[in-house]
């Protein structure tokens, strides 16, 4: 399969921060491609540099076979882009929005109020076409801007988080919309933190950290790491601060990660015996109020590939909004 995105050897520098560095992958034409890491790993960077609102100090990008840096706005064409913040009109209605980004594009006034009108159908805001984008509530902003960057139907689209911070009817909704312009044929490039996202929408996955490419991969591949791990999470009551290091200690045969100050998880290639860990926690001073088993998840490989414990990601999504 050809490829839509080709990126050789990016590094982006702002100042004395690199925020990518020699960043390589590729995106095939009708890819579901997932972009993953923690806050400032390069996310959004990429995505800049992708479509052309940064311009990389070194390397090569190609967009459906076109050199993205020598023919900038023949490339442009090519995509739809959704920023993490909307970057619509408050004071335009939601169809005003979308009729004035079509015309952007070059399109026919009645071709573009035909496509407004049915992208307004297809997410759900028909009866609000007419109201401002200002009184839209969060999850309707992110499903007018997904209508606006596709309503030229470009071949590729790059979304940035685009459930973040929004309630979990609307991220679900959102995500299904993805996955069928991703099964209409749209190559679609997402970053996300959300992990568990990924691993239902993508076909495959880079992880990204303080600005390099740490692995690329399928997801069945990715998780193959896991496979045939036994994995347990406890939550507690009247947890002192630190206790995965002490369990960490206590049990060196235990792979053991916080996933928030009351719950940690620990895993083995072999049943874990619960017993020794109720009784060594309840020596601590700590109550257990769940003990269950969970199942390995794309999670698990994020942790062991990039070394970032989980209760880093679960702050990130808590300070973001609602988790999808």
């Amino acid at each position: 399969m050809s490829a839509a995105i080709e990126v050789r050897g990016i590094t982006k520098r702002f100042g004395p921060v690199t925020a990518l560095a020699e960043v390589d992958f590729a995106v095939r034409q009708g890819e579901l491609f997932g972009f993953l890491g923690p806050n400032g790993a390069g996310k959004t960077t990429t995505i800049n540099v992708l479509t052309g609102l940064a311009r990389p100090d070194t390397g090569t990008i190609r967009i459906l076979g076109h050199d993205y840096t020598r023919d900038l706005k023949r490339a442009q064409h090519l995509m739809g882009v959704v920023p993490d913040e909307s970057n619509l009109y408050p004071e335009l209605t939601g169809f005003e929005n979308l009729c004035f980004c079509a015309a952007l594009y070059g399109l026919g006034k009645r071709e573009r109020e035909t496509r407004a009108r049915g992208l307004l159908e297809t997410f759900g805001l028909a009866e609000a076409a007419g109201r401002k984008f200002a009184g839209y509530s969060r999850g309707m902003k992110r499903k007018l801007t997904i209508a606006a960057g596709i309503i030229h139907r470009p071949p590729i689209l790059f979304l940035d988080e685009p459930t973040t911070g929004i309630d979990v009817a609307s991220a679900r909704q959102i995500r299904h919309l993805i996955a069928g312009l991703n099964q209409g044929g749209t190559t679609v490039f997402l970053t996300t933190h959300y992990i568990e996202e990924a691993e239902r929408l993508c076909h495959r996955i880079a992880f990204i950290v303080a600005g390099r490419i740490v692995t690329v991969d399928t997801v069945g591949n990715l998780m193959q790491a896991v496979q045939g791990r036994h994995i347990l999470e406890f939550g507690l009551i009247g947890a002192a601060e630190g206790v995965s290091d002490q369990v960490r200690s206590a049990f060196p045969d235990l792979v053991c990660e916080a996933v928030s100050p009351g719950a940690f998880r620990v895993s083995a290639p072999q049943p874990v015996r619960v017993g020794p860990l109720v009784r060594f926690l309840e020596g601590l001073g700590a109550e257990v109020a769940e003990a269950r088993k969970v199942r390995p998840s794309l999670e698990e490989v994020f942790v062991s590939v990039t070394g970032i414990e989980l209760e880093r990601m679960a702050r990130e999504k808590e300070k973001q909004g609602a988790a999808p």
